[in-house]
């Protein structure tokens, strides 16, 4: 844990995630894996985790019809997830 800014800030292992919601709308995001220190896997995070709100960062959003959309950060209710998928990161 550091200190930024005079805030304590702890140290972030993200991973991109992959999710395709309800409404069609396809969402790339990051995920930090150390807010989660139970879950092994995102894909633990995404089904097992019983918080109702996934935290994503760094998020892009593609919606049919509409322009990609970028978030800093974005609040999912995991109700709306059809599907999820880690992707590598680089």
């Amino acid at each position: 844990m550091g200190i930024n800014n005079g805030h304590l800030s702890k140290d972030v292992n993200s991973q991109t995630l992959l999710l395709k919601l309800v409404d069609g709308s396809n969402v790339t995001g990051q995920i930090n894996l150390n807010r989660h220190p139970m879950y092994e896997r995102v894909s633990d995070i995404v089904t097992q985790n019983t918080e109702q709100f996934l935290v994503l960062f760094a998020v892009s959003v593609d919606s049919k019809n509409k322009e990609k959309v970028n978030h800093k950060t974005l609040l999912i209710n995991r109700e709306h997830i059809i599907w999820a998928a880690p992707q590598e990161n680089d």
